[in-house]
């Protein structure tokens, strides 16, 4: 058991001489335990260093070490859900010694990537998306002859999606040899790994009980009375010590649980599972953080780490600083105090959107659905049709899979649900996880009204007046912490569609939407142009963009959302609309998705950072023949 994070490389003998899967498999299994301790403890030096997830892949190490020994990766395909869980499965394929680049630019990805390994033959980042692909390969794998094996592995919280269950639907009438395996690292069913379940599992995945289900099947399929009195008492039998039947239902022979941390026990497990044809199911029972106290103790807590020392960088330079998410927390709270019709929602994501208090103060106004994000989002529908005022607490790139829930059930009715948008703009998980396009799709839903706050106390507003607007309303604002504005405890409605005029300038007008205020204020003091905070991203301020394009000859829209239908594009279809020729020239991210990295970097690798922005500008006023007012450049590091 470890107590602390090492801080230097640990020793790791034997972790050393496996340079990939094939000298795992050419280990006596009798050292696997002691591959399973080192794999252990260099995965926790390594997110000491980089920061990242690691309480899954702590979870995960034997179920890792095992599931590598007995098949034959990368032919046979391994296909890990979400990913959080497969920092184990990278170093264990080759990039043992890369992992210290992890969440770096041009370095390792904190998700399985195709383009990083053939060992990752799934790219994932958003959950419950596994057993779908690993059925399709397993599909093209029949469609191409191969003898190739299919393993998914599901963790018990993305089997709270639908998406999960609609391919589990899927998988018996297809009939693919196909192993799903179900890594539970639940508290509440690890008492079900006791003597008799880890039996009954043995003898369900022993060779001897599967060739005699085999023969008996065979044998009393002559006789159909008989057959199927023996299908029946065996399921019941299954049933009253195993919690199997619905998988047994679903047509997937389904074995377990058995100690997802005993490494011998798996590997004998799964090579009696391996050959076996159809599809299988194993119920694996993990604990996340497995093997680091702290972790065991806080396995919430203990989902990701920061790097140690920017974590005690960030906390002198933050400290007693509210984050964005902080903010819509205390938000939350307060405004349950004066409306008890409020309802707060999340799809699994209570900490990270700060809702711990406003569940412990309103725990019967408080629903955590899980990962159900479509649900989360018809399920506001209904509390908002009987008068109930929904506030969904979502990231941005989850709400991405809620996309028709939101068009359908909400916007078209045009019902009272506000959407807390987290997580809004680049992130350092990179593209699965950035919030790169919400601003496009939001602004295109009839009946939407859409907000992008400049700083803290923006937020706060603009969370209550989406509350009280009638229709859907959408307020985004990013990870981490703001400017610092100063917070009103009041809570004052804003002007639907009005922007605020910052400063007033010559020649080049700048519209920043939402947080990238703080870098276009400076831009807008060298240069001497106007700025002005838009506020709102639907409806556009009309107006003001008007009397904007009539005192300048140059506007310029900046957004942390992808430039193609954002912010600015809002603009561009106003001044086309209105007939109002004025040069725009629309600053946001690139059409590409955007590599990990962290966040200041992606933001200047965009040209969103103050030297960016200011670089884009002046390129622009030479190509125009506009003199500015001054002519100051911006110092670069």
């Amino acid at each position: 058991m470890f107590t602390e994070i090492p801080l230097e490389r640990p020793e790791t003998p034997l972790l050393d001489t496996i340079a990939s899967p094939a000298d795992l498999r050419a280990l006596d299994r009798n050292s696997l335990p002691q591959l399973v301790d080192e794999l252990r403890h260099f995965l926790l030096y390594i997110v000491g260093q980089t920061g990242g997830h690691f309480g899954a892949g702590l979870g995960v190490v034997e179920l890792t070490v095992a599931l590598h020994y007995v098949f034959d990766t990368p032919d046979d395909r391994l296909v890990w859900d979400v990913g959080h869980q497969a920092y184990p499965h990278k170093i264990l394929t080759g990039r043992r010694e890369q992992m210290l680049t992890l969440r770096q630019k041009d370095g390792l990805a904190p998700f399985p990537v195709r383009e990083e390994s053939e060992y990752d033959t799934f790219g994932v980042g958003h959950s419950s998306t596994s057993v779908s692909a690993a059925l399709g390969m397993a599909i093209a794998a029949r469609m191409a002859d191969l003898d190739q094996r299919t393993v998914a592995v599901i963790g018990d919280g993305a089997m709270t999606a639908g998406m999960a269950f609609e391919a589990l639907n899927h998988v018996s009438d297809v009939g693919v040899n196909l192993l799903v395996i179900l890594n539970d690292n639940a508290m509440s069913i690890s008492r079900n790994v006791g003597g008799l379940a880890k039996y009954f599992a043995r003898i369900l995945s022993s060779r001897l009980y599967l060739s005699m289900r085999a023969g008996s099947k065979k044998l009393l399929s002559r006789i159909p009375n008989a057959w199927e009195l023996a299908k029946r008492t065996e399921e019941h039998m299954k049933g009253m010590v195993v919690p199997g039947t619905l998988f047994d239902e679903l047509g997937l022979n389904y074995m377990g649980p058995i100690d997802g941390h005993d490494v011998l026990a798996l590997v004998t497990t799964l090579e009696n599972i391996r050959d076996l044809e159809g599809p299988q199911f194993l119920h694996v029972v993990t604990q996340k953080g497995k093997g680091y106290e702290p972790a065991e103790q806080s396995p919430v807590g203990s989902h990701s780490l920061s790097k140690i020392e920017s974590k005690r960088a960030i906390a002198s330079e933050t400290a007693n600083t509210p984050t964005y998410s902080n903010v819509f927390g205390q938000w939350l709270v307060d405004m349950a105090k004066r409306d008890d019709k409020l309802v707060g929602i999340t799809p699994a994501m209570r900490e990270g959107s700060d809702l711990i208090e406003f569940s412990e103060q309103f725990p019967d106004r408080y629903y955590d659905v899980a990962i159900a994000e479509q649900h989360s989002l018809t399920l506001a529908a209904g509390l908002a049709v009987e008068g109930a005022h929904p506030v969904i607490a979502i990231y941005s790139t989850f709400l991405q899979r809620a996309y028709d829930q939101l068009i359908h059930d909400i916007a078209v009715q045009n019902l009272d649900v506000l959407l807390a948008v987290d997580r809004a703009g680049l992130l350092e998980d990179g593209p699965t996880h950035s919030g790169a396009f919400d601003l496009s799709y939001l602004r295109c839903v009839p009946n939407m009204v859409v907000m992008a706050p400049s700083d803290e106390n923006e937020a706060r507003q603009m969370l209550y007046t989406g509350f009280i607007t009638t229709g859907p309303c959408a307020v985004r604002y990013p990870r981490g912490h703001g400017p610092g504005a100063s917070i009103e405890s009041d809570m004052t409605a804003l002007e639907i569609g009005k922007g605020r005029l910052i400063c007033e300038g010559e020649r080049v007008a700048i519209l920043a939407f939402g947080t990238v205020l703080t870098a276009a204020k400076e831009v807008a003091n060298r240069l001497g142009a106007s700025l002005v905070d838009m506020r709102f991203v639907k409806p556009i301020d009309a107006e003001l963009v008007e009397q904007i394009s009539m005192h300048h000859d140059l506007i310029v829209t900046v957004e942390e959302n992808v430039v193609k239908g954002g912010a600015g594009s809002g603009v561009n279809e106003f001044l086309a609309a209105a007939g109002i020729a004025c040069p725009v020239l629309n600053l946001g991210i690139p059409d590409e998705f955007i590599g990990h990295d962290r966040p200041d970097n992606m933001l200047a690798d965009c040209g969103l950072d103050a030297p960016g922005i200011e670089s884009a500008i002046r390129t622009r006023v030479d190509q125009l023949g506009i003199n500015l007012a001054k002519v100051i450049s911006l110092p670069r590091n």
